[in-house]
């Protein structure tokens, strides 16, 4: 009799791996890869659960298509906001230039050598802008490729495997003898798919949570408990991996600035409490991003880091303005809705409800400030 998982499943036995990659290894590994959306998935991007019908103003300015076509996305924006006659929506895509309509955007990351810290920075412009830009997008595609190299130090710490890493992933894990071995052979089996169709794989996917969602395509086969074991593990070297990944390939961050200044960009610091020292380095920027979803507990303490700078600056001199960000990423969306993670799967493009809090709006009149404000007077600088 074959065993079966919590859902009464009949599964594989960890014991019974085939090491050499099957028919159904392919056919799963394909359809991870995919970043092509199926009738489901399309209606569910259009579809949102909750709509706003009375927000005029929509600030939407840090925010990740993913492999989610615009075109949806802008009609569930439209959804979502029927009556927003004060809009600014631009894609923060990382480290790839996108556009909507008038406005260009992306989400780079780079290296602070004054700290010694990988920060990032949110870049917008006019969309005619954004089509002169070439040398930015080659320094963009130049860092996209060597962050996707950290998915392929994830499979060679797993397979080689890199004993040091594994045995700390251990440690801090528990994982038993079965679970690494399943790992092992899983992730071998990922990697050696990934060298024989690497062109015909969209760049897109090759991202750290590749790996995620490979392993989970194999809970139908070898059941949830297994396959949440293997995850835990697998979330372990994550960490570990991206802790010693090395920031000084990135460009560092003034160089970044210098060339969005060139370009004639705008640039704001996203989630600074991610890389606080930021606060203190002083960088030629438009704004500092005071909330969003994962990052929202020093918010009135940042608003008045936003207060103090500008009162510092003499009549004339054009303010630090106050950001919200929604850090909406569409492809969580388009998961099986048990595999969401439900925190990102929330999120939601243009809905930051800290506007509205009252503690915060108390805050925010001292700034002078209100979403509104932002809008306009951040519109006025793009086209400037």
């Amino acid at each position: 009799m074959e065993p079966v998982d919590g859902n009464n499943r009949a599964v594989m036995d960890i014991d019974r791996l085939v090491e050499d990659i099957t028919d159904e290894d392919e056919r799963i590994f394909w359809e991870t890869v995919s970043t092509d959306l199926d009738e489901e998935q399309r209606r569910r991007i259009v579809t949102p659960s909750e709509v706003f019908p009375h927000q005029e103003d929509l600030l939407a300015v840090h925010w990740h298509p993913e492999f989610v076509p615009l075109d949806l996305i802008e009609q569930r924006i439209r959804a979502m906001f029927p009556n927003a006659h004060n809009a600014l929506i631009i894609p923060t895509q990382h480290n790839v230039l996108m556009t909507i309509g008038d406005y260009s955007g992306v989400e780079v990351d780079c290296f602070s050598t004054r700290f010694n810290q990988k920060v990032q920075l949110l870049l917008h412009m006019t969309a005619d802008r954004g089509a002169k830009a070439s040398r930015l997008v080659s320094m963009l595609a130049y860092t996209a490729r060597y962050r996707s190299s950290q998915l392929f130090d994830m499979l060679d710490t797993i397979v080689k495997p890199d004993k040091r890493r594994i045995e700390a992933a251990v440690e801090e894990t528990g994982a038993d003898k079965d679970t690494i071995r399943f790992c092992r052979v899983y992730t071998k089996k990922l990697m050696e798919l990934l060298d024989r169709n690497l062109e015909k794989v969209p760049p897109l996917s090759l991202k750290n949570k590749l790996l995620r969602d490979w392993f989970d395509a194999l809970a139908p086969m070898f059941g949830d408990r297994a396959v949440r074991r293997a995850q835990s593990f697998l979330k372990e070297v994550k960490l570990i991996v991206k802790a010693e990944f090395s920031m000084k390939y990135f460009y560092r961050t003034v160089e970044i600035i210098e060339e969005a200044r060139g370009l004639g960009a705008r640039i704001v610091i996203p989630h600074p409490e991610q890389f606080w020292p930021i606060l203190l380095a002083d960088y030629d920027v438009n704004g500092l991003e005071v909330w969003n979803p994962q990052s929202h507990t020093l918010t009135d303490f940042l608003i008045s880091v936003v207060v103090r700078t500008n009162s510092k600056h003499p009549p004339g001199h054009r303010r630090m303005l106050i950001f919200m960000g929604d850090d909406t990423h569409m492809g969580e969306k388009v998961r099986p809705p048990a595999l969401q993670v439900k925190s990102k799967a929330g999120r939601e493009i243009g809905v930051q409800p800290a506007w509205d809090d009252l503690d915060t709006r108390k805050n925010l009149i001292i700034a002078n400030m209100d979403r509104a404000d932002v809008i306009n007077e951040y519109r006025e600088r793009l086209h400037a």
